[in-house]
């Protein structure tokens, strides 16, 4: 049986910290600065200016967003030598508006960007708003469009923490860890429609020890996906729909890529979405794995695809027709997860020639079709059955 990591968010210790820093704070609000809170005026340069003095002081430091709408072009906040103050707090209480012309971010990875920080914080009541339509609309159209921007993004950062904030229809990814150790989501809310083409809620990679929280998501790609290099990763309390669901990948583009291990994804409850728990690898040569992963106490509602490992990914061809996953999957645990499936598959392992999928257990598995009696479908997948499994496993 997978071995659940423990979860660090919100430890009695964390919360001392947070709130005796916050009380001894020194506090840079945003308009004393001269950003402007009308939804039109670029307040960029205030922003950059806050950090810059939060950066330059010797004792904890907060960056205070208050109400109205506060236009950002793209932001980044670079840490390293650039800034040496670790208990930076960011509170946002009004809207951070990206353009709403999409090509002035289109182009840019991301939109607002925490690089090379330690102990930053950002939270509060107020939302970040991507401003994505546009952008969408273009895609939609079958023009040339820019890829997109990612609304937030912390890269090569450690001791982060992101706090009840609602990020909403970004042009691609909403929050994106990346290059991350020790980062902590707790309360968000994403807000994308379903049809909005590569909005991901959260995407973690290359990360180790992200706990994500009490969170709802609604958007039109995955809930949360997880990239290559992603180890000790603790997800729960996730309300997901509309959505792609919780995905593990996709895996295996690179022939040299880092596994995905220790992966826990418990008490989540997926309404209407394409899929619940998802394991997806290309169907390209790769050393990559993914091992130790626990899926538990899930809730399935009118879910396309409640279970699924599909290692023969490969939309468009993208160089992979004709040939088997390099992804090794091993030792992943389903266990008490119940509700509906939308369509007659409702447990789809579809595993590599090359590696079957190995140590699968289902445990207490009851999953019920919507409209007709449900099935389970094995390709390449060895387990075991532990307690009530419905449908009948293939494994």
């Amino acid at each position: 049986m997978v071995q659940p990591m423990t979860s660090i968010i919100l430890t009695p210790l964390f919360i001392f910290f947070l709130f005796s820093s916050l009380a001894t704070a020194t506090t840079y609000n945003v308009v004393t600065l001269g950003a402007k809170g009308d939804g039109t005026s670029d307040s960029t340069d205030a922003f950059l200016s806050a950090w810059r003095a939060a950066c330059g002081s010797k004792v904890p430091a907060t960056i205070y967003v208050p109400l109205g709408k506060f236009l950002l072009g793209r932001t980044v906040f670079s840490g390293g030598d650039e800034c040496k103050n670790t208990a930076i707090h960011i509170q946002i209480d009004g809207t951070l508006l990206a353009p709403s012309d999409y090509k002035v971010i289109g182009s840019s990875y991301n939109w607002i960007a925490f690089e090379d920080v330690t102990g930053v914080s950002i939270y509060g009541n107020g939302t970040i708003d991507g401003q994505g339509t546009g952008l969408w609309a273009c895609k939609d159209s079958g023009k040339s469009c820019p890829q997109g921007a990612t609304a937030l993004e912390f890269s090569d950062s450690n001791n982060i923490f992101i706090g009840g904030l609602t990020i909403v229809d970004s042009q691609m990814f909403h929050i994106v860890i990346n290059y991350c150790n020790n980062v902590q989501v707790h309360g968000v809310t994403v807000l994308a429609p379903g049809g909005s083409p590569n909005t991901d809620g959260i995407h973690v990679a290359e990360s180790s020890v992200v706990t994500i929280l009490n969170s709802n998501i609604a958007t039109g790609d995955d809930c949360i996906s997880i990239g290559p290099g992603t180890t000790n990763l603790w997800i729960q309390h996730i309300n997901c729909g509309p959505g792609h669901g919780i995905s593990i990948g996709s895996l295996g583009w690179d022939t040299n890529e880092k596994g995905v291990h220790n992966v826990t994804v418990t008490t989540a409850t997926f309404t209407g979405t394409q899929n619940g728990v998802r394991i997806k690898t290309w169907a390209r040569p790769s050393n990559g794995f993914v091992n130790g992963v626990l899926f538990q106490h899930l809730t399935m509602v009118d879910v396309s695809n409640p279970i699924i490992i599909d290692q023969n990914y490969c939309p468009g061809s993208h160089d992979c027709p004709n040939k088997v996953s390099g992804v090794k999957i091993s030792n992943v645990t389903y266990q008490d997860i119940h509700g509906s499936s939308a369509t007659e598959i409702a447990m789809d392992f579809d595993c590599s020639s090359k590696y079957p999928c190995s140590g699968i257990i289902l445990e207490d598995v009851t999953l019920e079709g919507s409209t007709k009696p449900a099935q389970s479908s094995c390709t390449n997948a060895r387990g075991t059955n532990l307690g009530v499994v419905v449908p009948s496993s293939c494994l």
